[in-house]
């Protein structure tokens, strides 16, 4: 259900190099391909705990190709980092709107929401540290804007579920809904933050239905 990077193309996908080297019968990869292959290949190499920060010399590095072929497929760093970006949300965006269709229930809705974040993150661990802005502290800061940005609509989906779901015991429902979903998107935040910080160790997922009990 929750989508990894290394989905996104099949294991056989042939080298990034720009190297078409027909005597070898090495497969040329199709257009667009190159470009998951160096992001995948960043994702990668942001899973490793306590990485540094990934420069396109160690990335290039990585797929055995020069920096110039990088460039010939991204204009910047900043805009591979774009492109995890675009999946993360394209990914967790999907899949909110699977959830709104399948469930009737509010509250169940938020619940299962939120839960999907931390599990697609322990999937991702490399798109974790972005979403958490590790991976960007030396990058272009439209990029954390962007992350800021998920987390906000994330925290609005989440409001939304509340507010349909409703509070007879309320006295101020959508107030309540507001608090509600401020309170289970910190919770997200800092569950992503202390699987990245934890080298990987503590699951987001630790003890999630009880924690969802508590808050819900």
């Amino acid at each position: 259900m929750y989508p990894a990077m290394t989905d996104v193309v099949p294991a056989s996908a042939a080298s990034v190099s720009d190297s078409s080297a027909p005597s070898t019968g090495r497969k040329r990869p199709k257009p667009g391909e190159r470009r998951v292959q160096i992001l995948q290949a960043l994702a990668h190499m942001l899973e490793q705990p306590g990485a540094e920060r990934v420069t396109t010399a160690a990335l290039a590095a990585r797929l055995d190709v020069s920096e110039a072929a990088l460039y010939r497929h991204f204009a910047s760093k900043a805009q591979m980092f774009e492109g995890l970006i675009d999946f993360i949300e394209s990914s967790v965006f999907g899949l909110i709107n699977q959830i709104n269709e399948r469930e009737a229930d509010g509250r169940a809705r938020a619940a299962r929401i939120a839960a999907m974040v931390l599990q697609f993150g322990e999937k991702n661990p490399g798109m974790t540290r972005v979403m958490v802005g590790d991976a960007l502290v030396f990058e272009h800061e439209r990029l954390q804007q962007r992350m800021n940005q998920l987390f906000d609509k994330l925290e609005a989906a989440l409001r939304q579920c509340l507010r349909d779901a409703g509070d007879a015991d309320a006295l101020a429902p959508d107030a309540s809904a507001q608090l509600t979903a401020s309170v289970l998107t910190a919770f997200v935040v800092g569950r992503l933050q202390r699987f990245a910080r934890s080298g990987f160790r503590r699951m987001p997922s630790e003890q999630l239905d009880a924690c969802m009990a508590k808050m819900l």
